[in-house]
């Protein structure tokens, strides 16, 4: 793999870091402004909107730019916000920073996805995705426990200025690393589009917001129901969060290398095993011992659907796949935000803490529908092509000359 993907999966790192590790600093951080927890979770909320809302709107911008040049803007607008959180004065300056943060993720992942892609040969694609993706996996079981340590000990403005120096280093990488491309001539904002008219690319982005935000439903409400439930102590979350993000990191590697040689075959059994795991996760979460294990899986066999689907809206946006890819990083924090108000909707019913994993369950299976549904139409698009291939007329022989 060429070094320019770990200049990728650095700057994953730094944003997986930023959007996951503010969860467990919320309590110091809604402490020191003097608000609740939950005005303090609009620092979740708030980063959630700027990357669904700004993964289109960077992409689009970018268009100017190489995706060197683009890479490196965005890593810079990355830095700005997580240093003005550190030094945010009041509340509301610390959620304009988060923001600022957040507008650069969607397009970061989208733009890097592409650059990566190309890197390699056409067979390796998914695999070189997946490599770029590890920065945001290894982030889940490194950077966020971390992050956490070094906020509890020195103070949360600490981690956001260790999070900027990521970024730095990260910029330092794109800038060394990545090799520089033509500039595109003119906006190509029309061709980008133009993919959302492929009823391919728009039922890929749609199985990733209920693929994805299966998982999310179960791992947002993880602390309750490993408390309550399962009968863990409160210290234990940070390890089994750990064991999450190492099932992350699993999936995410296996996924890229399955994803390469059977793609759609990838997603079926991903999805399907996920909806299965996640409805066990009812039962499996009065046991400490299967939960854990459960943990791991829905963490390996969630993370393993992202490099197919974000190769999947690659192949299907072909020749301006630029904006697809990053709208589809969107989908994932859309799917979050989506998954995580379901999973409080039966919560606040009386169902139990328990009852998210339902939702997570029948999510991944409406994704599992989407992709066998994609699936069919591809073949018989194949189908009809063969056909009408095979029904072309065949060449005229040539006369012999004779009146």
């Amino acid at each position: 793999m060429p070094l320019a993907l770990l200049a990728l999966a650095i700057g994953a790192f730094g944003i997986g870091t930023t959007e996951f590790v503010i969860m467990g600093l919320l309590p110091d951080v809604a402490a020191d402004f003097q608000v609740s927890i939950p005005t303090a979770g609009l620092l979740v909320t708030g980063y959630a909107l700027g990357v669904v809302l700004g993964a289109p709107l960077m992409t689009l911008l970018g268009t100017r730019f190489t995706h060197k040049r683009m890479l490196m803007l965005l890593m810079g607008l990355f830095i700005v916000g997580n240093v003005v959180s550190a030094l945010a004065p009041v509340f509301g300056v610390m959620v304009a920073g988060r923001v600022i943060a957040s507008l650069a993720h969607g397009a970061f992942f989208g733009i890097g996805s592409v650059v990566a892609a190309d890197l390699v040969a056409p067979e390796k694609k998914a695999g070189a995705i997946a490599m770029m993706f590890t920065g945001l996996t290894v982030a889940n079981v490194v950077g966020v426990p971390l992050g956490t340590f070094v906020g509890q000990s020195a103070g949360w403005r600490v981690t956001f200025l260790v999070v900027a120096g990521l970024g730095v280093l990260g910029l330092g990488g794109v800038a060394k690393l990545v090799p520089e491309q033509p500039k595109p001539q003119g906006v190509r904002i029309r061709p980008e589009l133009a993919a959302f008219r492929n009823v391919q690319v728009l039922l890929a982005m749609a199985m990733t917001v209920l693929g994805f935000g299966g998982v999310f439903a179960a791992i947002t409400y993880i602390t309750p129901m490993m408390t309550e439930t399962a009968g863990f102590a409160s210290s234990s979350v940070t390890w089994l969060l750990v064991l999450f993000g190492l099932g992350m990191v699993g999936g995410n590697l296996i996924g890229g290398r399955f994803a390469d040689r059977r793609l759609m075959p990838m997603l079926y059994v991903s999805l399907g095993s996920l909806a299965v795991v996640l409805a066990l996760f009812t039962l499996t979460a009065h046991d400490k011992f299967a939960a854990a294990v459960t943990i791991f899986l829905v963490g390996g066999l969630g993370f393993a659907t992202v490099p197919p689907l974000q190769k999947r809206v690659l192949d299907q946006a072909a020749g301006a796949p630029t904006l697809a890819s990053a709208v589809n990083i969107g989908a994932f924090n859309l799917g979050n935000a989506l998954s995580a108000w379901l999973g409080g909707v039966v919560i606040a019913a009386g169902y139990g803490y328990t009852a998210p994993n339902w939702v997570g369950a029948a999510l991944a299976a409406a994704a599992l529908l989407l992709a066998l549904v994609s699936g069919t139409l591809e073949r018989r698009t194949e189908t009809r092509s063969r056909v009408v291939a095979g029904r072309s007329p065949e060449p005229v022989p040539a006369t012999s000359g004779q009146s």
